[in-house]
């Protein structure tokens, strides 16, 4: 009970620092006391964001930003078995709420503020779910002022939280979709920094994904030159991580809503084609512009023949797969090889090339796939390079 006294909040960080402790034993200690504070929901829950508010240990708070997840929402309450938050009484939930904002406001490390982002976007997942928008109220205006904050921490925030909960909160603004169109479109401006820009393209398309008639999403179809001028951007900044995670987003549009990329299709392609092809470029991006490719070249059902009205493309995709081919080496271990299975290791490249030309040819069907194939692989066959010929 000392430990969970709100008038000595040393003692719990005390804990709480012991739970990263290097010593087995203090740290199989620390964890069975915690374990004891669990079993009161409303005065743990307190002790973790007055750790997470007010401590001086980053790394504390960062745990407590952790732990008051789990808490609240992962961890079954004693005696009903159902997540804590709902039975937490309503001031210790309004106290919560109110500082969960006031941390969104004033901290300034990012590791922290995405943890505490994690947090929020979860447990007012479940109040929406719920309640709907009623069961926080502050929250949704709180994010639409954040995001058009000048700080960049602010905006970020916002924006992660947004893409996180656009499951949740599409309903509530589907009145407010030039607002936010406005709002996201200025989050993604070259001017703005590039953990703004990738986080508003991801909430982007967790709106698009989110909204159920395509007279609703095409209203973001604006927004298409922007994410591939973000993307861009990352890649001739050398930004490889980011370009990456942009591209990670992109797929899955590609690959949920691939109707929605039809209008801005030769830009799209164009763009992901000279990434693919970009030999400066590490294989990673390269593998996930090819990914981007395929999954649309796939996608047959949501939006058939799409890939079959721009041929040149494919074209250049098919070349670059039989490009990736070349990625093996000439040594003794690939010799003695028996099999195409032996040689699944010869190279990264190699693998996505092999791979892709399987995909492609059963995705465009052998009327689109023949002829280029009869146009190329001859010239293969007729180089000196042995890669070529393999």
């Amino acid at each position: 009970q000392t430990l969970l006294d709100t008038s000595n909040p040393a003692a719990f960080e005390l804990l709480i620092t012991t739970l990263t402790s290097p010593v087995n034993t203090e740290r199989d200690r620390a964890e069975q006391v915690y374990n004891e504070c669990k079993k009161h929901p409303p005065q743990c829950s307190t002790q973790l964001m007055q750790v997470l508010r007010h401590s001086a240990n980053v790394s504390a708070k960062g745990l407590c930003a952790v732990l008051l997840r789990k808490l609240l929402t992962k961890d079954a309450h004693a005696e009903t078995g159902e997540p804590c938050w709902p039975v937490l009484p309503e001031p210790t939930q309004a106290g919560l709420k109110a500082e969960f904002l006031n941390c969104l406001q004033n901290e300034t490390d990012r590791t922290i503020l995405k943890k505490v982002c994690d947090t929020v976007s979860e447990i007012a997942a479940g109040i929406f779910e719920t309640g709907g928008g009623a069961g926080w109220q502050e929250l949704l205006p709180f994010m639409f002022q954040s995001v058009q904050s000048a700080n960049d921490l602010h905006r970020e925030s916002a924006l992660l939280i947004f893409g996180q909960l656009a499951e949740h909160i599409a309903p509530m603004l589907q009145t407010h979709l030039a607002t936010l169109h406005q709002v996201l479109g200025q989050a993604m401006q070259a001017t703005v920094t590039f953990d703004v820009r990738i986080a508003a393209l991801k909430a982007t398309i967790n709106f698009i994904l989110c909204l159920e008639a395509d007279k609703q999403s095409d209203q973001f179809q604006s927004l298409v030159p922007v994410m591939l001028e973000t993307l861009g951007a990352a890649l001739n900044s050398s930004q490889e991580l980011q370009a990456q995670e942009v591209m990670e987003a992109l797929i899955e549009l590609a690959d949920n809503h691939p109707r929605f990329l039809r209008r801005q299709l030769e830009s799209v392609l164009n763009a992901m084609v000279m990434v693919a092809e970009a030999e400066h470029l590490e294989d990673a991006t390269r593998n996930y512009a090819i990914e981007f490719l395929l999954t649309l070249a796939e996608a047959r059902e949501k939006a058939p023949g799409m890939l079959r009205k721009c041929p040149h493309f494919v074209q250049r995709l098919f070349q670059c797969l039989l490009g990736f081919l070349l990625d093996i080496e000439d040594t003794p271990e690939w010799h003695a090889q028996d099999n195409d299975e032996d040689a699944e290791d010869d190279g990264g490249r190699y693998d996505v090339g092999q791979e892709g030309l399987d995909r492609i040819a059963i995705a465009m069907g052998g009327k689109t796939i023949l002829p280029l194939a009869s146009q190329m692989l001859p010239l293969f066959l007729n180089e000196k390079d042995w890669k070529k010929r393999h």
